[in-house]
């Protein structure tokens, strides 16, 4: 049986939502929410317009201009965010929508935004280049281990060392590989390999996890250490589809710990093997060289003559040298004689006495020519001599000083020429005949004589 309709409250549909609006607004306290973004928009008004959903369920929201300035990320479809926000419903569709006040991304989501941001940083930087990268070096005798004591990461390391090449020396640097502290013992650790410098080369990992596991090795203090090591850094981090900062910067990138151990130390049995190959090589090089002596001996026997052959030779070759030598000493002498006997006959032709007989006279005369040449040129000298001391008499500044003048100089020991240039007090020195007097100017007379 309906009701009296007189007793029916009617509501229209505007009335409905806006009483439900109300309702939700008053007993809905502020909330956050976590969910993912999907059907972004931003209009030209500058608000936004989103869904959050999870796996089970959606709502719309609503961030207007005055807040969404504040976010400090660019959100898109896919991104994971947390929202403070206070439930609604838009009357004019009548439906139910959040309204968001703060938006920060959430979870998974603000780490790997942290990991682009310092990523993109680092590479600007140029701490990706390879230039920077140092090379492995080709012989490794002690390896630094960098990880946790009590891991896997480095059981694995000292098991294939063990087996591959156990003579190689290993030293543990043990660390946090996460929580707050790891980031800091990392960055420790190197700094002390670097100090003590007998390792070849550093193992810098862990085993796998999570992003938030491996978030240490993404710390950039981490980084900076990688990059200023003198010592040649492998990143060995989490499994082979894991990626971190320190993978970048490192040297050498491994995928596993495993992996690194395995590309710092060479197979033994390799090397045996090589070892074994370079015997054959060296049992075959040798066979052929003395196969090359034997027969380089059997030539040279073949060729060697008995040694009394030999003597014989050389005694009649010594025989011939002496009777060559003999001749030509003769030979010589002969020659000396001769030319001797020459020398004298042209000796006899000329004799000496006459020839010196000649030679005095011909002294005699020249003695004479030169003793009346260096009378006549002393005349001369003396009578040019007698001229230039009358002169320089005549015009000796002594001779004026002898006569009553004197000569006046100033301090500096330059001549005044004018009393122009003194001033009273100034001290002179005066040069006369005799001597020098020291004056002082107590006055000035522009007046000639």
């Amino acid at each position: 049986m309906n009701p009296n309709p007189s007793e029916r409250q009617v509501f229209s549909v505007s009335q409905l939502n806006r009483s439900v609006r109300h309702l939700i607004e008053t007993q809905l306290p502020l909330l956050w929410v976590e969910g993912e973004i999907s059907n972004f928009a931003r209009p030209a008004s500058g608000h936004w317009y989103l869904t959050l959903k999870d796996d089970q369920a959606q709502v719309r929201c609503a961030m207007f201009r005055n807040a969404n300035q504040r976010v400090g990320f660019k959100p898109a479809n896919g991104t994971q965010v947390l929202v403070r926000c206070r439930a609604g419903l838009y009357e004019g569709r009548g439906e139910y929508q959040l309204v968001i006040e703060h938006m920060e991304e959430a979870g998974f989501g603000a780490l790997q935004r942290q990991f682009e941001q310092l990523k993109q940083k680092l590479s600007d930087e140029g701490l990706f280049d390879n230039q920077h990268k140092r090379p492995m070096p080709d012989s490794v005798s002690h390896i630094g281990v960098i990880t946790s004591a009590t891991g896997a990461a480095v059981k694995d390391v000292l098991s294939v060392l063990a087996r591959r090449f156990p003579s190689i020396k290993v030293s543990i640097f043990p660390t946090a590989v996460q929580g707050e502290q790891a980031a800091k013992q990392i960055v420790e650790a190197i700094n002390n390999a670097n100090q003590l410098g007998q390792c070849d080369a550093l193992i810098v990992g862990r085993g796998g996890g999570s992003l938030e596991d491996l978030w240490p090795f993404n710390e950039e203090v981490v980084a900076r250490a990688i990059f200023a090591s003198a010592i040649p850094i492998v990143s060995a981090v989490g499994h082979e589809v894991d990626f971190t900062i320190a993978d970048f910067v490192a040297d050498l990138r491994a995928p596993t710990p495993s992996a690194a151990a395995e590309l710092l130390s060479p197979d033994g049995e390799d090397i045996l093997n090589q070892f074994e190959g370079f015997e054959i090589l060296l049992t075959e090089a040798v066979g052929r060289k003395i196969s090359q002596l034997r027969q380089r001996t059997e030539y040279l026997k073949k060729r060697l003559r008995h040694p009394g052959h030999k003597l014989q030779e050389q005694s009649q070759h010594l025989d011939h040298l002496d009777i060559r030598l003999r001749r030509a000493i003769d030979n010589k002498l002969e020659q000396r004689r001769q030319q001797i006997n020459r020398v004298q006959a042209q000796l006899a032709r000329v004799h000496p006495g006459e020839a010196i007989g000649d030679y005095h006279q011909l002294v005699a005369r020249y003695v004479k020519q030169m003793s009346r040449t260096v009378r006549q040129q002393l005349e001369v000298r003396r009578s040019k001599t007698g001229q230039a001391m009358h002169l320089l008499d005549t015009v000796s500044p002594l001779k004026t000083l002898g006569r009553g003048y004197s000569i006046i100089r100033d301090t500096d020991n330059a001549v005044v020429k004018s009393v122009a240039s003194l001033n009273k007090g100034d001290m002179l020195r005066g040069q006369l005949e005799d001597g020098e007097v020291i004056l002082a100017v107590t006055g000035t007379n522009n007046k000639g004589l």
